[in-house]
């Protein structure tokens, strides 16, 4: 089995091992198998995670002139950690994905599959229900799930230790080339600009879209408020994918001449709640899986997930595995926003879905936003102490529930305090995404106008974009593309 010192097998293998993972996770979580089979993939890719191979990369990528030569090591040398983390805690991810799966609520005498509360939440109108079924499923989560959250999350930090890092945030800070601190400075500057208007722009939606007031708000009455059904006259289920294609087909692509994109909109028993795409093979071969919410839930998810689905589809075939496959998330997020953030552009409403008066929608999508905005905010504070070192795992529960509390303006449940946590610091790609997608959105007004969806020039920009795969990080893209610096208090113009 190849070790780092011959860097092109080990590639090799690496692509090898994360195509079998990708087809995995697609097959578990679009709902097609109830088991999560990952752990004879570690074992045959094994030697890939070595300590040995670990050390020789990093001595190589210390050593590196920079350049490629440097990202190409850096990407390598994440992966081969996050692996040698993944190996160790796989039995924990298998039965938290498999018990996910097997598990189920009941309030009022109604039983529904656990991944499948969260939909049933967002389409429930009665405020009381949806606060019994956070209660069913924040029972289980507590009982179930969060005893091995707890077990891989400790597993992780010990190998952290072991590997030399001074704290998980170092080891993510120094593999991923991002100053956490720098971008939490600029998030908390975010949070406290937007702390005096976050009421006032949220009550009037809540009244309308959640029928509750703003002193009465439970953290159970946002996936209704965020689904929005008063707004589905605007996002009309038989224009779910015409409206995608239709789209796509502005900026010269086709979706049905791309024999790549693999589209799955069936909706299954044990699917995922969350939409994703599965780049098994890059760009040979990728899947766009959306569970049905209803509404504006399914139109952002399928544009979110296609952006990524479209950046993965059009990546130069011929360039390394390395920048395929890994490489700075923030750069297809941002790709995802884009496309995700159609759905509250005047001008798209306008043009593709007939929308002639979008103001008050369009303030409500603002409010969301900042709701959004400020919770990631809050979420990356929280994560930069869990991983910082410094505080005993048994404090994050009370830390977790305060600092979300304070972001959101809403009494929020400890009990998500690791569940709601996603590895390698993913919590900063959002936050980066979405500053990079603003930048490259305004790019492309001041190129095609306010309708560059429907330019292929622009489509011939995106993909010259797409074709890179993730070579650059977002930082990088962004000054080669605008000479700017990224940075996030550009999301206060958005709000």
């Amino acid at each position: 089995m190849p070790l780092a010192r011959d860097l092109k097998a080990y590639a090799a293998e690496a692509e090898a091992f994360i195509t079998a993972m990708d087809r995995e996770y697609y097959l578990h979580f679009a709902g097609h198998k109830p088991e999560l089979a990952i752990e004879p993939i570690y074992e045959r890719h094994r030697d890939l995670f070595s300590r040995a191979a670990i050390e020789e990369l990093r001595e190589r990528h210390a050593a590196a002139a920079g350049g490629d030569e440097e990202r190409r090591l850096r990407y390598l040398l994440e992966l081969a950690v996050g692996g040698l983390m993944g190996e160790a805690t796989k039995k924990e991810e298998t039965e938290l994905a498999e018990r996910e799966a097997r598990l189920e609520i009941e309030v009022d005498g109604r039983r529904e599959p656990f991944r499948q509360a969260t939909i049933w939440q967002a389409n429930e109108p009665d405020a009381d229900l949806r606060a019994r079924i956070e209660e069913a499923r924040l029972a289980l989560l507590d009982a179930e799930l969060n005893p091995l959250h707890v077990s891989a999350t400790a597993r992780v930090q010990e190998l952290t230790r072991e590997l030399g890092w001074g704290s998980y945030r170092a080891l993510c800070e120094e593999l991923k080339g991002v100053d956490m601190g720098a971008l939490e400075r600029q998030t908390a500057a975010f949070a406290r600009a937007t702390a005096a208007i976050r009421g006032e722009r949220l009550a009037p939606h809540l009244r309308k879209q959640a029928g509750v007031e703003l002193d009465s708000l439970r953290r159970s009455d946002l996936p209704y408020f965020l689904r929005a059904p008063a707004f589905d006259p605007l996002f009309p289920a038989e224009r779910l994918l015409a409206a995608f294609e239709e789209t796509l087909a502005g900026l010269g692509i086709d979706l049905h001449e791309q024999a790549n994109v693999k589209l799955d909109t069936e909706q299954r028993p044990n699917k995922s709640p969350r939409a994703f795409c599965s780049p098994v093979d890059v760009p040979r071969e990728v899947y766009l899986v959306i569970p049905r919410t209803g509404g504006r839930d399914d139109f952002a998810a399928l544009f979110h997930e296609g952006g990524h689905t479209e950046h993965y589809a059009n990546v130069d075939e011929a360039l390394a595995f390395e920048f395929r496959h890994l490489g700075d998330n923030s750069v297809t997020e941002g790709f995802a926003f884009l496309f995700e953030h159609l759905i509250e552009d005047e001008a798209w409403l306008g043009k593709v879905m007939g929308v002639e008066a979008a103001s008050e929608y369009l303030d409500y999508a603002r409010a969301s936003k900042l709701v959004f905005l400020r919770r990631y905010a809050g979420k990356l504070t929280y994560e930069l102490e869990l991983h910082g070192g410094e505080r005993p795992l048994a404090e994050m529960p009370a830390l977790y529930g305060r600092l979300l509390s304070e972001a959101v303006g809403v009494d929020w449940p400890s009990t998500t305090y690791l569940a709601d946590v996603d590895p390698g610091f993913y919590v900063a790609n959002y936050l980066r995404a979405w500053a990079f997608e603003t930048h490259l959105r305004a790019t492309l007004r001041e190129r095609f106008g306010m309708e560059w969806f429907t330019r292929r020039e622009a489509g011939d920009l995106l993909r010259s974009l797409w074709r890179e795969g993730q070579r650059l990080d977002a930082d990088e893209l962004l000054g080669e593309m605008t000479g700017r610096p990224l940075d996030f208090r550009v999301m206060l113009d958005e709000v």
